[in-house]
């Protein structure tokens, strides 16, 4: 009896004092102790890089001439309603709102166009890819020429402990990684949100980065502006395992089962 009532007593100290999760390890943007704190209006300067093509990228490739604009207006109204309806299924599924009408960089960098043929787009940015474009088609079309380049929005991955993990494709040219944790249903109390893993792709490869979201120092990283095909994933904090609550409301509810539980086995004895 002795025994089981120390097993018991231990396995309640034990709830109490790992079972709750503190506010510090949930809370995003802190200053961190040790670190040259960021007060509130700090003005965060940046150079935001810009994403160059890679192989499996998808663009949309817009040609207009000056008969076009004339009939359908700048923005190609005759097209807008086929990417509006293709770009709310694409955001929905997690896929590309370009996959059936745009263009895909294949392993040798090229992109291959009507007439033009195929055209090296890879470790390009979009205005580079533009220009390169218009150069290849003034050599057919001698009237005056406005080419557009688009990537079909931002497409990543959210796995591990989010709320809502899965694939998804925003409509925006630029993401923060805060944005793409709200837009994944944000991190679960269990997340470590410390550690936070982002797989990234690079034109030679792929790269493994690890992200703080606590530390208020994450506005200065590189890796703060989310990019195309990035995949954030979330491990889950030693609680999980142990399988304590969450909280306190959740701790006292085990304790206080594991105290009715005592009470009926101590009754079934006598």
């Amino acid at each position: 009896m002795m025994k089981l009532l120390k097993g018991v007593s231990f396995s309640l100290v034990f709830l109490l004092a790992f079972g709750c999760i503190s506010n510090e390890k949930i809370i995003y943007l802190q200053n961190q102790d040790g670190a040259e704190a960021i007060s509130d209006g700090d003005l965060i300067t940046y150079e935001l890089p810009e994403y160059r093509l890679q192989f499996n990228d998808i663009i949309d490739v817009n040609v207009q001439t000056v008969d076009d604009m004339i009939q359908n207006g700048f923005n190609n109204k005759s097209a807008a309603g086929s990417s509006s309806q293709m770009g709310n299924m694409a955001s929905q599924s997690g896929g590309d709102i370009y996959y059936m009408t745009g263009y895909t960089v294949d392993r040798n960098g090229n992109i291959r166009l009507p007439i033009v043929g195929d055209v090296s787009v890879r470790d390009k940015t979009l205005e580079e890819a533009r220009i390169l474009i218009e150069e290849k088609l003034r050599v057919y079309v001698t009237t005056e020429l406005y080419v557009k380049v688009k990537l079909g929005g931002i497409r990543y991955a959210a796995l591990g402990e989010f709320r809502r993990p899965g694939k998804f494709v925003v409509l925006q040219d630029r993401m923060t990684i805060f944005e793409a944790v709200a837009n994944a249903g944000d991190l679960t109390p269990v997340a470590k949100r410390d550690e936070i893993l982002l797989i990234r792709q690079y034109p030679e490869g792929t790269r493994l980065h690890r992200i703080n979201l606590i530390d208020r120092r994450v506005v200065e990283s590189p890796f703060y502006f989310i990019q195309p095909n990035d995949q954030l994933y979330a491990e889950p904090m030693k609680v999980r395992e142990v399988g304590a609550g969450e909280n306190a409301a959740q701790s006292l509810a085990l304790i206080i089962s594991a105290v009715t539980a005592l009470a009926l086995i101590l009754n079934l004895i006598k």
